[in-house]
C-alpha cells in the first residue's frame, strides 16, 4: 500500500469515502455529504490530505490541520476515513503513522483528537497502541441522528 499525497483526480473516490462515514454518522462531526466540487475545495485546503492505494485503488484518506491558530498553531488536527468494505486491514494504522510523519514534517508538535467517540473502539483501540493520551471524556458530546448522544474522548500525542 502506498499513501500519498492527494490530487484533484482523486476527488470522486475521496468523496465517496469520506461521504461513507459521514452517513454513517458515528465518528464525524460533519453531517452534510460533500458534492464533487465542495470535496476537492475541503481536501485540497487542508494542510495535508493523505491518499491510501493499495493495487490502484484508493481505499482511505486523511486531513490534517491546525486544530488552533496563534499560541496554539503548533497543535494539529487529522480525520481519518477507510472504505467500508476495506476495514480491518490496518490501513487506519497506516494512515495515522503517516499523518504523523506529515504532522512533523510541517512543523506541528502535537497531534490532537477532538472528538473521538467512546463507542468507536477500533480507533480508540489503535490510539491506545500507538501511544495517543486520553485527556479525559465530554458526557454526551457526540449527538447521534437517533437523537441519543455518546461522549467523546479528547486525545493527543507528542510528534
Amino acid at each position: 500500500m502506498e499513501i500519498r499525497k492527494f490530487k484533484k483526480a482523486d476527488t470522486k473516490a475521496v468523496v465517496d469515502i469520506w461521504n461513507e462515514v459521514v452517513k454513517q454518522g458515528v465518528a464525524f462531526p460533519q453531517k452534510d455529504l460533500l458534492d464533487e466540487k465542495e470535496g476537492y475545495i475541503f481536501f485540497s485546503s487542508q494542510s495535508y490530505t493523505g491518499i491510501a492505494v493499495c493495487d490502484g485503488q484508493i481505499v482511505g484518506l486523511y486531513i490534517l490541520h491546525p486544530n488552533n491558530v496563534g499560541h496554539c498553531g503548533h497543535i494539529c488536527n487529522a480525520s481519518y476515513a477507510v472504505k467500508t468494505d476495506q476495514r480491518g486491514k490496518h490501513i487506519g494504522k497506516q494512515l495515522v503513522q503517516d499523518c504523523m510523519c506529515q504532522a512533523k514534517r510541517l512543523g506541528f508538535r502535537i497531534l490532537q483528537f477532538n472528538a473521538v467517540v467512546a463507542t468507536n473502539a477500533a480507533a480508540l483501540h489503535l490510539y491506545q497502541e500507538l501511544g495517543f493520551v486520553p485527556l479525559g471524556v465530554i458526557p454526551s458530546g457526540f449527538a447521534l441522528d437517533d437523537g441519543t448522544y455518546e461522549d467523546i474522548i479528547v486525545h493527543y500525542k507528542t510528534l
